[in-house]
């Protein structure tokens, strides 16, 4: 029987420094984050200008070379760091839970954004690794090592549940491949039916290689 579906997790944004109390300054530099990161998952990296962030953030423009004095790319750079410490913080807290349980609240998370932005935006990381232009390479980089970094939590959850190295390291590639080749699926035929899909197929194929191990002499 197919254990019943957890309540979705909280989309409310990770604060990067939870326990210090707002600031005006800091309120603003947060926010050009958020919305660039919100364009980058709707039009790539390459869509996110500066106009669009002052106009989503509401900030003042001559905010852009006080917060961020390197210009576009440091916005660009630090909105993709914020995005993906943002979702790894999530990994993180289900790793310890075991393959499963973090392949299904990765789904409830991702299917709770996409339905909330109407289909039309992505993963912000998947956007910045494939949208990046000759001189965004730091942002291709960047996108790598977070994605390996979710592969190493879902490696370790994988480790937990009794898999050896090299199978957790393997089902974990192939989890966050899945996955996010499933978000695209669903923007491209906005519904998150490719991604519920993918995660019913993924816990089979988890349970499924828990059954040989157990049976292996």
């Amino acid at each position: 029987m197919t254990p019943p579906r957890q309540a979705p997790l909280a989309r409310k944004p990770v604060e990067t420094c939870p326990g210090a109390a707002p600031t005006k300054r800091g309120d603003t530099r947060k926010k050009m984050l958020i919305s660039a990161a919100e364009v980058m998952r709707e039009r790539g990296a390459a869509g996110v200008t500066i106009d669009e962030v002052l106009a989503r953030s509401g900030a003042p423009r001559g905010s852009v070379y006080h917060h961020f004095p390197e210009g576009r790319n440091q916005i660009l750079v630090e909105a993709l760091r914020y995005a993906g410490d943002s979702i790894t913080e999530i990994i993180d807290a289900a790793a310890d839970r075991g393959a499963r349980v973090l392949v299904r609240k990765f789904v409830e998370y991702w299917e709770g954004r996409l339905s909330d932005g109407g289909f039309n935006a992505g993963c912000p990381i998947v956007a910045a690794a494939l949208g990046s232009a000759d001189d965004e390479l730091q942002l291709c980089s960047d996108a790598g090592a977070i994605l390996g970094g979710w592969c190493t939590a879902l490696t370790r959850a994988f480790v937990s549940d009794g898999f050896s190295e090299a199978d957790a390291a393997s089902l974990s590639v192939t989890s966050i491949a899945a996955l996010e080749g499933a978000i695209m699926l669903c923007r491209s035929t906005r519904s998150a039916a490719p991604l519920r899909q993918v995660g019913d197929q993924l816990e089979f194929l988890i349970k499924a290689r828990e059954f040989v191990a157990r049976q292996s002499p």
